[in-house]
């Protein structure tokens, strides 16, 4: 599609589905583009202004991350309540929770998040609240990192969405995200962390996302 670049992550495909799901029309992008492959952030959120574009309203965003808090550890799901940048310079000057920066309006919305907890525990799916980190990867993040992180009040850490949800936000999209916990952040876990390891924790949670998110469209 016209101003879409093909991912390179694996487990990335790059497609966009159009379809009906719970009677709801949705478009599902299957994968996603990173800072990090040497996109420029207009490249980054353009599936978001894409979806814009064609009429969507609502932006359910979904990532693999570390889990920092100590509720949320491999096989967890967590539900952004906000986030913290840190993929902009001086990250600690500017808006958001954690940092110097004054207070800004969270860009997830209140109403798809309690739908999204209701739709949890109707399917009787653990799902807990929290605080993403957003940093540019492509490496993982040092153990020092991660005890600043959780200073700032970090929940979970990953390389994407913060950009895409207030892109969505800014836009006008009613926006909320989900994290799979794939793994302990660096520093908090026993063994080293490695991308096989992560695609191998988002197949096991495949199949109760897919039940969050059909319950979450049928009360939508």
């Amino acid at each position: 599609m016209p101003g879409l670049a093909a991912p390179t992550v694996a487990g990335h495909r790059g497609c966009l589905t159009l379809g009906t799901w719970e009677g709801r029309g949705v478009l599902v992008f299957q994968g996603r583009l990173h800072y990090y492959e040497g996109h420029p952030w207009r490249s980054v959120v353009a599936p978001v202004q894409t979806a814009v574009a064609l009429g969507a309203r609502v932006l359910l965003l979904t990532n693999a991350a570390g889990g920092i808090h100590e509720a949320l550890g491999p096989g967890g799901l967590m539900l952004l309540r906000d986030h913290i940048e840190w993929t902009r310079p001086y990250c600690w000057r500017l808006p958001g929770p954690g940092g110097l920066g004054p207070p800004r309006p969270t860009p997830y919305s209140p109403r798809l998040r309690r739908i999204l907890l209701e739709s949890a525990d109707a399917r009787g799916i653990p799902l807990r609240e929290g605080i993403y980190a957003a940093l540019p990867g492509p490496s993982y993040e040092t153990p020092a990192e991660i005890r600043a992180l959780r200073v700032w009040g970090a929940d979970a850490v990953g390389m994407s969405t913060a950009r895409e949800a207030q892109a969505g936000s800014d836009a006008g999209l009613e926006c909320a995200a989900l994290s799979c916990i794939t793994n302990w952040a660096a520093g908090l876990g026993t063994s080293a962390i490695n991308h096989e390891e992560v695609l191998s924790s988002v197949a096991a949670q495949a199949d109760r996302v897919a039940d969050l998110i059909a319950e979450f469209l049928r009360r939508l």
